[in-house]
């Protein structure tokens, strides 16, 4: 996706972010509706689900991809507990249908990775480091 964004604006510095959560090898991606996070969320209760986020930096010159694992365990949620959380957050848009900046965090037991912010979908660890990779100046601009 930063690929085709650069494309388009060669002069550009493009950075790109995407997720998907890992159960036991199978992608669990965003549910999209009501329905399909149950029954993800249900699929995870008490388990380790490891997001895999990927962050890409493209500027001209220079394209590089880091991908930064994070690793969650979920509580033993009850059916109830699942539907309350849906129901306020809808986090249909999320994959693994759960928001650890929100109301989600109350699903997990723990949280393990280098970059806690990949979790929520750019990880900011690794796109500083992309960038200065790059050779843009993070400091010139952090004013």
């Amino acid at each position: 996706k930063a690929q085709a964004v650069a494309h388009q604006h060669p002069l550009a510095w493009v950075i790109g972010s995407d997720q998907v959560a890992d159960l036991a090898g199978r992608p669990i991606g965003k549910p999209g509706h009501h329905a399909a996070a149950v029954t993800q969320l249900r699929a995870m209760r008490g388990r380790a689900i490891v997001f895999q986020t990927a962050v890409a930096v493209v500027a001209p010159g220079f394209a590089q991809v880091a991908r930064v694992p994070v690793t969650v365990r979920f509580r033993d949620m009850s059916d109830d507990e699942i539907e309350h959380y849906l129901r306020l957050e809808q986090p249909y848009d999320c994959a693994g249908s759960a928001k650890s900046e929100g109301l989600g965090i109350s699903l997990l037991e723990a949280i393990e990775s280098d970059d806690p912010t990949a979790l929520i979908g750019l990880p900011l660890i690794a796109t500083s480091r992309l960038l200065r990779a790059a050779g843009y100046p993070l400091w010139q601009t952090a004013r």
